[in-house]
């Protein structure tokens, strides 16, 4: 909720800077701010935490104003489907990583789609063969 710099957040940071990647971080000119942006590959990558973004494996609703908890967690839901909706209208592809994933493992696959994306790209970009 607005909070940035989150130790699950640096982590999957550090690990993508091990893998050689370089990234801008929480651009407010984008679709709900992302935690870690890829200009070149067009890919934003957000660090959701179990509890707000509603993780299958990790939410669980407070015992205290449970209704009130729903709708918010809920709200919390749909923004994020709006702005990856908002970001892929934009020719942006959007990444949520849970906080509990292995940053290196999301490191990993993040690295990889870059990869794929950054290909797409520029073969998208070069000329037919000449015959």
């Amino acid at each position: 909720m607005g909070r940035r710099d989150t130790a699950p957040e640096l982590a999957v940071r550090k690990a993508l800077t091990a893998r050689g990647l370089r990234y801008r971080l929480h651009r407010r000119d984008l679709p709900g701010t992302p935690d870690i942006v890829f200009v070149a590959a067009r890919v934003a990558v957000f660090v959701d935490g179990c509890f707000w973004h509603g993780c299958p494996d990790h939410g669980a609703l407070p015992r205290v104003n449970r209704e009130w908890w729903r709708s918010k967690l809920a709200e919390n839901c749909r923004r994020d489907n709006e702005k990856d909706k908002a970001l892929a209208k934009t020719g942006w592809l959007s990444v949520h990583v849970w906080e509990h994933e292995d940053p290196a493992t999301a490191a990993a696959a993040v690295h990889d789609l870059i990869l794929r994306r950054l290909r797409s790209r520029a073969s998208a970009d070069s000329p037919p063969p000449v015959p």
